[in-house]
């Protein structure tokens, strides 16, 4: 069977959703009236259509009283002016916003809403926007729920502005920016402080068909979904260097000029789908993240990360297509000083296809300067001509199933005509380009390079002499037996990740070790996951397909299936040490 695309998860018990307007409506409406409720808030997620929702939820409601929740902010000019530190003169980077709504909130305007609101006691009011629930104590809570790649999609076709900026037809590298350094850190603070308040969630991705599920059922679905192993809605990118191999081998994406990305675990950017009684929500994956991180994460990884995913799995595609730009992480002090992070993006590249010239980008070579190497960087730059890679820069084949470390401080990149399942830890925005061989991006723009950023984490050490001893291929056998060989293949002592390779004919037993585990079937056609007490449902995996299972799973046993029976399949298995 074929890479799944769409994968859904089950919700157990009398669940029941209200799809479109007018059942959402009905709904509401019916609570009102039980329960003589006053004050409907309907919080929103920014990039929420809240013109859509005013004129097709609110006004069905038929209230005395409308407040949209901008009244109580100060003016996008201000607001912009507060954040400027967080937002920074770059295009792409900025500085990680520890404020909170309340911030932002004009006191004397509010105090005036809420006197407003006192000589009307009695009458029936709707409140809805962004910080809708900061107005007056909600007798019922909705919250808009709005998944990454919706967002996402949104700002690129213009359709939105970021929250209080009026900015719809800015660069979208610039948008994306506020919302990664500012918006969405602020709004998820607010979700997390909301969850065990809200009444409905409603899923707001499509929106001329939203669909809505009581808060106790969508808890008690996010309970669910860590006592089994589950995948997360892969989401698909074209980029200016992407290949075809995802489009001919995951039938994905023919209508694109091909396909750079897919981010295939990753809850920081994935969605999942939820089916209650026959309709699929989609949610933001990070929900289960906030919610569960115990069980999701085990108390070690949770106490180390917090309410952060600390593992990431996505593809970089480059069949028939060309390099990655050449660059470098930050290291751990710099992004924690300058970006206001807690870790950094160390990670490893997985070969998961190649072709006969395929390379990969390693470090430096032996007796190279850095001044020289900055001179050079910077003069190709400036004067628009061709980096010499090769007089200084370590270029290796590569090949199927190797497996290459790149803690951060390393300068990488991978070649053309090959396809990477990229393993690393979460940080996902801090790539500092150093070369990108003189192209422009899909939008006709230069691609941003921040030579000043990488001169400042490139590590010198790492040439050719250390990355041969230390990342390449650094393969341990653990365990071989009849049917089985598990092998350690990384990633290096300095980044917080292991990852083990398993080669089996038969079911083997897997523990989570006090981490929730990360698999992608890297080969064979099909596995199959089971629970070692029947405690889960029997959960079938195809090729290429990235899987999580929480560490409240504890034990597992993973065998070939259907097509695969009889065969040696491989899984790669990524964990918190």
């Amino acid at each position: 069977m074929a890479y799944d695309l769409y994968p859904e998860i089950y919700i157990k018990g009398e669940t029941k959703a209200y799809v479109g307007y007018d059942e959402i409506a009905n709904k509401i409406q019916s609570d009102i009236d039980k329960n003589a409720a006053r004050v409907i808030t309907i919080e929103c997620y920014p990039g929420t259509d809240e013109n859509a929702l005013r004129s097709n939820l609110v006004d069905k409601l038929n209230p005395d009283i409308v407040i949209h929740s901008n009244e109580i902010f100060f003016s996008s000019s201000e607001i912009t002016d507060m954040i400027h530190h967080n937002l920074t003169d770059d295009r792409v980077f900025g500085i990680m916003s520890h404020h909170h709504f309340t911030d932002f909130i004009d006191r004397n305007r509010l105090e005036q809403i809420k006197k407003y609101l006192a000589d009307h006691e009695g009458k029936q009011i709707v409140i809805y926007g962004v910080g809708a629930s900061f107005i007056s104590k909600a007798d019922v809570l909705i919250y808009v729920s709005l998944s990454r790649s919706g967002i996402l999609s949104r700002l690129e076709q213009k359709n939105v502005s970021n929250w209080k900026a009026d900015n719809a037809e800015e660069d979208t590298l610039r948008k994306v920016k506020r919302a990664y350094f500012f918006e969405w850190q602020v709004a998820d603070r607010l979700k997390k402080s909301l969850f065990d308040q809200i009444d409905y969630l409603l899923d707001g991705n499509q929106i001329n068909n939203p669909k809505m599920v009581s808060g106790q059922n969508y808890q008690k679905a996010l309970s669910q979904i860590v006592q089994a192993p589950f995948r997360l809605v892969p989401f698909f990118v074209p980029g200016v260097w992407g290949g075809n191999w995802m489009q001919n081998r995951f039938h994905v994406g023919k209508d694109k000029i091909n396909l750079a990305w897919c981010f295939d675990g990753v809850p920081e950017e994935n969605s999942l789908y939820l089916v209650f009684d026959g309709t699929r929500l989609e949610v933001p994956a990070m929900d289960v993240v906030y919610q569960q991180p115990s069980a999701l994460l085990g108390e070690r990884v949770y106490g180390r990360f917090g309410t952060d995913f600390p593992i990431r799995f996505d593809y970089l595609d480059t069949m028939n297509g060309e390099n990655l730009s050449l660059q470098v992480h930050p290291q751990v002090e710099y992004a924690q000083q300058k970006f206001g992070l807690h870790y950094t993006q160390d990670e490893s590249y997985y070969i998961m296809e190649a072709a006969d010239d395929a390379v990969v980008y390693l470090g430096v070579k032996n007796g190279v300067s850095k001044e020289e190497l900055i001179h050079e960087l910077k003069q190709s730059q400036e004067e628009g001509t061709m980096f010499p890679d090769e007089k200084y820069i370590y270029r290796r084949n590569a090949k199927k199933h190797d497996h290459f470390s790149i803690p951060a401080g390393t300068i990488h990149c991978s070649g053309k005509n090959s396809v990477v399942l990229e393993i690393s830890s979460t940080p996902n925005r801090f790539t500092f380009k150093l070369w990108d061989w003189g192209r422009v991006d899909l939008d006709g723009l230069p691609r941003p390079i921040h030579l000043d950023h990488g001169a400042n984490n490139i590590r010198m050490d790492r040439d050719e002499t250390w990355v041969e001893r230390e990342i390449c291929n650094p393969i341990e056998l653990v365990n071989e037996e009849d049917g089985l060989r598990e092998e350690r293949t990384g990633l290096h002592l300095t980044e917080p990740i292991e990852t083990r390779r398993h080669w089996f004919s038969k079911e083997v037993i897997h523990e989570t070790n006090g981490s929730v585990n990360v698999l992608n079937l890297v080969e064979g056609e099909e596995i199959i996951v089971k629970s070692i007490d029947e405690s889960f449902d029997p959960f079938i995996v195809h090729y290429g397909e990235t899987f999580i299972v929480p560490e409240l799973v504890k034990k597992y046993i993973i065998a070939p299936h259907g097509p695969s029976e009889g065969k040696t399949v491989a899984t790669i298995k990524a964990f918190i040490r």
